[in-house]
């Protein structure tokens, strides 16, 4: 599988000090690292995966991907960069084991291919995997147009070599050998992610994808993927990953709202029962109780608090429990992915802490403050009868606020209804009366607390008005204000994607972007 390069020879061990490793062992110490990462011991399984990175293949590229795995679940920034650091790197290690195209490599009837032909296809298998995941990485990491070109590059080169690998594991089906699962294992999750990922597609671009040679078969995708979840391959987490992904949120959001829950549960039952504790596992496991109503058993639970939290007092309560004492025990569910609580996790369990006190001050609009966390807001503007029911539950609020005793929260929560109002007026077009609340929390700033987001994003959103209104210098300053002034705060990632995206919408149309000084 060449790059149009003569790569170097590659060698048929892995070596690492002045001892050799078989490709096996390799395997083996590599599987060794991802049940420990799957078992919760994050930090022993890079320990196990380090020393080798520069020298084995397998090494580098599970490395990069447990790296990979953790930025996707924190969605910080630092851990995106360095894990596109590292799986560039690790596409460099692969590299060193290419040599000629599978198609190329001669093999008579009844023929074994060499260890050092056998390593150059585990190689091809690798190379193509670290692209695939450097480019979802580009896309995730950068939202424009240049990163979707380089992104979309590596994509197309990664599936042309999974392709062909395809093709030549179907012509040479007698292939044998204690390592060959492994590398079926990696070609089923490459020909299958692009399949399933491609045929949710609309038909019209489809239709042009495939036209350029991709497929787009769903069953074809989903069958390959089952493969590679249900055999004991290096590979079969990611498998098992990306058909949970599918069956637990794509169905549920892209379908009929039901999600596939039997598939998913049947696929979880063998990666439950080896890995009880896994915090992967157990989150799919959780969503996937949400999606049959058992909020109970998804963990949820300051959702589930917030809701009742909002109702008006002596009104029953649904699920005749008490949101003070769910409040209490939001911290007691805490998870780690990849060594790393979820942001949403951190910013549920900081809002829940002032529910500990004996006399607990409650939250005055926890649900619509989560909403915004999620981008709600901006995906209900064209929507003015549910944004005026939102309007009018945050007047109550800031009622109920005014009309109860000053205490350590009253100025963080009358700053989050302010920023909360100012997203309902901006969606009415009452543009003045929104720029005033969120100018409201900026003058607040040395006021707050707690609630040290609030300030960066009522920047951000002010700014996204400016930009509105075509006040394009205006909103860049503010930009670049809560870009470079405001660190360590909840959701921080989030709100410097949408910050960097901000300004990358602006720099497009305004040529002096890069003469621009942080404020």
């Amino acid at each position: 599988m060449s790059n149009g390069k003569n790569a170097p020879a590659a060698a048929n061990v892995c070596v690492h000090s002045s001892s050799q490793m078989t490709l096996q062992v390799c395997l083996e110490e590599c599987m060794e690292a991802l049940d420990l990462f799957l078992n919760n011991h994050f930090s022993e399984s890079l320990d196990k995966l380090r020393p080798r990175v520069k020298e084995s293949m397998y090494h580098a590229l599970i490395y990069a991907t447990v790296l990979e795995m953790q930025a996707m679940m924190t969605f910080q920034q630092d851990d995106i960069v360095n894990a596109g650091n590292t799986m560039k790197s690790a596409q460099e290690v692969c590299q060193r084991f290419r040599r000629k195209s599978p198609s190329n490599i001669s093999k008579s009837p009844g023929e074994r291919l060499t260890e050092e032909q056998l390593q150059a296809l585990h190689a091809d298998a690798c190379y193509a995997e670290c692209l695939l995941q450097r480019a979802a990485l580009t896309f995730l990491q950068d939202e424009n147009m240049v990163s979707f070109i380089k992104g979309g590059i590596k994509v197309r080169n990664s599936y042309l070599i999974y392709k062909e690998l395809h093709t030549f594991l179907q012509s040479n089906s007698s292939l044998q050998g204690p390592n060959h699962i492994h590398l079926e294992g990696g070609v089923s999750f490459g020909i299958g992610a692009f399949n399933l990922t491609l045929s949710m597609f609309p038909p019209r671009l489809l239709k042009v994808l495939e036209f350029a040679g991709f497929s787009g078969d769903k069953e074809y995708g989903l069958s390959q993927l089952n493969d590679g979840a249900t055999t004991n391959n290096l590979r079969s987490m990611l498998c098992a990953l990306l058909l949970l992904c599918y069956y637990t949120f794509l169905t549920f959001i892209l379908g009929t709202g039901e999600g596939d829950v039997a598939d998913a549960e049947k696929l979880l039952k063998p990666f439950r029962l080896r890995y009880p504790q896994g915090a992967i596992f157990l989150f799919f496991a959780g969503r996937a109780e949400a999606i049959k109503g058992n909020i109970d058993e998804a963990m949820y639970v300051y959702m589930k608090a917030a809701y009742l939290s909002m109702l008006a007092p002596g009104e029953a309560r649904p699920f005749g429990e008490d949101e003070v004492e769910l409040f209490r025990r939001v911290s007691t569910f805490k998870q780690k992915i990849a060594g790393k609580s979820p942001p949403t996790e951190k910013f549920a369990i900081r809002k829940a802490r002032r529910y500990k006190a004996s006399c607990p001050v409650r939250l005055p609009v926890p649900v619509l403050e989560m909403m915004y966390m999620w981008n709600g807001f901006s995906m209900i503007s064209k929507r003015p009868e549910l944004t005026e029911g939102m309007l009018q539950t945050l007047v109550e609020a800031e009622r109920t606020l005014l009309e109860s005793p000053v205490n350590e929260y009253s100025m963080d929560d009358r700053c989050v209804i302010h920023l909360l109002k100012g997203l309902c007026l901006k969606n009415q077009r009452h543009i003045q009366a929104a720029e005033e609340c969120f100018n409201k929390v900026y003058n607040s700033e040395k006021k707050i607390k707690f609630d040290h987001y609030l300030v960066p994003n009522a920047l951000l959103e002010l700014s996204v008005v400016y930009i509105d209104m075509g006040r394009k210098e205006e909103a860049i300053k503010l930009l670049v204000k809560a870009k470079t002034n405001y660190k360590e705060y909840s959701m921080e990632s989030r709100t410097q994607f949408r910050i960097h995206a901000a300004l990358s919408k602006l720099k497009a149309d305004t040529s002096d972007q890069d003469e621009i000084t942080p404020l």
